[in-house]
């Protein structure tokens, strides 16, 4: 693999890192402006899906492959 398709790879892994924070964050202030009716529920709504977020975080093989279906990079092969 050549080191123009593994820069290419990590670019769009950080592209599709910053469109899920961004998901996330949308999420958030929807839930904190629409949705929750006092202090404690913007609260409750301001931490709870980031920690969610986090701990349901996409694992490195569907990543992968939702990456290589979009774009055609591929998950660089380890070099022995």
């Amino acid at each position: 693999m050549t080191d123009s398709q593994e820069d290419k790879y990590a670019y769009y892994t950080k592209v599709a890192w910053i469109i899920y924070a961004l998901i996330v964050l949308t999420f958030i202030v929807v839930l904190v402006l629409f949705v929750a009716q006092d202090n404690e529920e913007r609260f409750f709504y301001g931490i709870m899906p980031a920690a969610a977020a986090y701990v349901l975080r996409p694992m490195n093989k569907p990543f992968s492959k939702l990456i290589f279906k979009f774009t055609g990079a591929s998950y660089p092969e380890k070099k022995e």
